[in-house]
């Protein structure tokens, strides 16, 4: 039976009148909030200000017209964050998911702009940051972090500042640098919860080397054991070994001038993805292997493997300069990844449907850019932008029990250039106006062979032996502008609204398996998104703040990955241009002291979604009309909520415990853009506590995540009748218990 065009839906009053009640009780406390001083850990950390380079310079987080979530590094260490996806359900209209396909692809999503995607030549909507270097594939960014300085989550588009595929957002993830005073630290962790247990080691070290070259080196093991249980042998799965090494020099040139030096190498090697059948939105259920989809069970015959390495340099000069009392600012970036991965795509006991492949990218990019003040009024940032990345893609897939082999996947270059400048002018007192634009120019080329055409053909795109069968190259040219406005407030508020362009540009699919003489891997032309939005923020000091923001946003040529059962290829991806589609919503988070010891945080966001005018048949049943435009835009959930409460407890000479709990919620959501696929509703409750010592040396923490055993699947991806039907789900980890200890020297 046919899964309906619309989601089920949920009682959409109960939601909004909890987190709101949760949001208003914040705010009616009179109460003042006592700040121990010298304690990093705890309350403190959850109401410190946040400084963010959201708008590439440094400033207090609530003093930006932007939404934004950000983290400090004590706020990431008490929610006990080790990769992105830790934060993956919490922050209002925000989805941080991992694809699960293979393990570290990055699938976010922000106010329902996202994609469902683990072809490497296909741009994200949210684009990610590591010290200002963008991450020019969605692999490998989910994985272990680690001495971090902040991340900061930006909500709609961004393209000015940030460029390309930041139409729903962007995340900033900044490490931490080098100190001239002696530090060190080192962390072990232990987790138990699903088979077997999970082990972290990690330790940095910092000082001066002279009295202008601070050197840090940080060490970062992880060892999982498997917290799944493969039904197919009784035994653990999910087997994982990480390590990783970041050495950074800060060199003070002279009173004027730094240089910051980033090197990490990162290696992982483990089991791939448990994959869960189940059966689908269409009803078919797998005769051979099915389970619940409110469960962690699954059996697979192939447990694969994934193996992974990265290099990563950066280089970041600043230079403050006389002119405008500004700094110029240059970010040179090279990033290596490689992945070798087989998996089981039928998720089954039967080897029906397996994929193994292989990927090297390599990226180079520069930025370079000046920021400065003139006299009280201006203030103005401007640069130039150059990125590289050259990716070679291999699949090869195993169908029928192995009768069936399928050999292509492609070569990619894409080569982008960039000029932005914004401004903001004091007007008044109280009023700003902002303004800037983005000029981009943007080359890739794609050489793609059709995985079915080399049927029991063998040959490998990274040796160079597949024949291409498609070939081309485009150029788009785009214009990113931006105009706003802050209004400030009495007692520490402000208005804020903006109108702001971002896109994507066009591309290619190296994922080809289609055979439809419609079906071409590209190219597919560039999406463009308009976005209206209206903020307030409030800080309250040392007892917390309160931010909301409205927004409204007009897509265009919406680029969108089908992800079709097919009997010949198994599943296909089509990129396309879809649709026209509008979103709307309301976001709201909130933090106060209740007591002198009891924070409470809460957040809200609430999108609607429809597409408003759509031009590919998307539910495949051979006609464009009105039920293809009542369908759900995926990725979109409707509902995001959370909320938490943080206690401080005194404990004499001993210390004191800092414990908090924390719920969230994200609505149902469509996975597939037939709706058949689909991510259930996820309840997320943590809780923890940390006892510090006095002087911070030592810090033992108890938590646990996930202690609802929500199931969260990566995907849904939809299997055909040829392979018994059912689904590929990737399953991500349920209730996790750690103790943490680090000593601070």
């Amino acid at each position: 039976m046919a899964r309906p065009s619309k989601l089920k839906q949920k009682p959409l009053s109960l939601h909004v009148s909890a987190a709101v009640l949760s949001a208003t009780a914040a705010f009616t406390s009179v109460s003042a909030l006592a700040q121990e001083s010298g304690r990093s850990g705890g309350s403190s950390a959850l109401l410190e200000e946040i400084v963010v380079t959201a708008r590439k310079r440094a400033e207090n987080s609530q003093d930006t017209p932007l939404a934004i979530t950000a983290y400090g590094s004590d706020q990431l260490d008490a929610l006990k964050v080790r990769d992105l996806g830790s934060l993956a359900v919490g922050m209002p209209n925000v989805a941080m998911d991992d694809a699960g396909t293979t393990r570290g692809i990055a699938n976010f999503s922000i106010r329902g702009l996202g994609v469902n995607s683990s072809i490497p030549s296909i741009d994200p909507t949210v684009g990610v940051f590591v010290d200002g270097v963008y991450m020019g594939t969605n692999a490998g960014v989910v994985m272990d972090m680690f001495d971090l300085e902040s991340i900061e989550v930006l909500r709609g588009p961004q393209g000015i500042l940030f460029g390309r595929n930041v139409t729903g957002g962007a995340v900033l993830v900044n490490t931490k640098t080098p100190t001239q005073d002696f530090e060190a630290s080192i962390r072990g962790i232990y987790e138990v919860g699903g088979e077997k247990a999970n082990k972290y080691l990690m330790g940095s070290i910092s000082g001066g080397l002279t009295d202008n070259v601070a050197a840090k080196l940080s060490l970062y093991t992880n060892r999982d054991d498997g917290w799944f249980k493969n039904e197919f042998n009784d035994e653990a799965f999910g087997k994982t070994d990480t390590f990783m090494i970041r050495p950074v020099v800060s060199w003070d040139i002279n009173d004027t001038t730094n240089l910051t030096l980033r090197y990490e190498y990162q290696e992982s090697e483990g089991d791939s993805t448990p994959g869960q059948n189940h059966t689908n939105g269409r009803g078919l259920t797998n005769p051979f292997t099915s389970f619940d989809r409110d469960s962690h069970k699954f059996a697979i015959d192939e447990e694969g493997l994934l193996e992974t390495r990265g290099n990563m340099f950066s280089a970041t000069l600043n230079k403050d300069v006389a002119f405008g009392d500004g700094t110029i600012t240059n970010i040179f970036g090279w990033r290596e990844y490689n992945s070798d991965s087989i998996s089981d795509i039928d998720s089954t006991v039967l080897p029906l449907f397996h994929s193994l492949a292989e990927m090297n990218t390599e990226q180079y990019s520069n930025e370079l850019r000046y920021t400065g003040t003139f006299g009280e009024s201006w203030t103005l940032t401007t640069g130039l932008y150059y990125f590289t990345n050259e990716v070679n893609y291999d699949e090869h897939r195993v169908l029928a029990l192995g009768s069936i082999n399928q050999y292509g996947g492609g070569d990619y270059e894409v080569t982008s250039l960039g000029a932005f400048v914004a401004a903001d002018y004091a007007l008044t007192d109280q009023w700003t106006l902002t303004a800037g634009i983005r000029f981009t120019k943007e080359e890739k080329e794609a050489q793609v062979s059709n995985l079915t055409l080399n049927t029991n053909q063998p040959c490998n795109i990274i040796d160079g032996t597949c024949p291409f069968d498609f070939e081309d190259d485009k150029t788009w040219n785009s214009w990113s502008p931006k105009l706003g406005f802050m209004y400030e407030l009495e007692m520490d508020a402000r208005i804020y609204g903006s109108w702001s362009r971002g896109f994507r540009s066009g591309g290619y699919n190296l994922r080809n398996t289609s055979t439809r003489p419609d079906v071409s891997p590209g190219p597919f032309d560039e999406e463009t998104v308009n976005t209206y939005e209206l903020g307030y923020k409030m800080s309250l000091g040392d007892r917390g703040r309160l931010n909301a923001a409205i927004f409204y946003t007009d897509i265009e040529d919406m680029q969108r990955e089908l992800n079709i059962p097919d009997p010949v290829a198994g599943v296909t991806q089509d990129i396309r241009n879809t649709a026209d589609a509008t979103l709307m919503g309301i976001e709201i988070d909130a933090m106060y002291g209740l007591t002198d010891n009891l924070i409470l945080n809460a957040s809200i966001g609430y999108t609607d979604s429809e597409y408003d005018e759509v031009i590919y048949d998307l539910n495949g049943d051979g006609v464009v009309d009105n039920v293809d435009e009542s369908l759900d835009i995926p990725r979109a959930a409707e509902l995001t909520y959370s909320v938490g409460l943080s206690y401080d407890m005194d404990l004499g000479d001993w210390g004191y415990a800092s414990s908090r709990i924390q719920y969230a919620y994200r609505d149902e959501s469509a996975y597939t853009d037939d709706n058949y696929g689909y991510i259930d509703e996820q309840e997320i409750l943590d809780l923890g506590i940390d006892i510090h010592t006095n002087d911070e040396k030592w810090v033992v923490g108890l938590y646990g995540k996930n202690l609802l055993d929500t199931v969260k699947f990566g995907g849904d991806t939809q299997l055909p009748a040829t392979l018994g039907g059912g689904t590929f789900a990737p399953l991500t980890k349920g209730a996790v218990y750690g103790v943490e200890v680090t000593y601070n020297y």
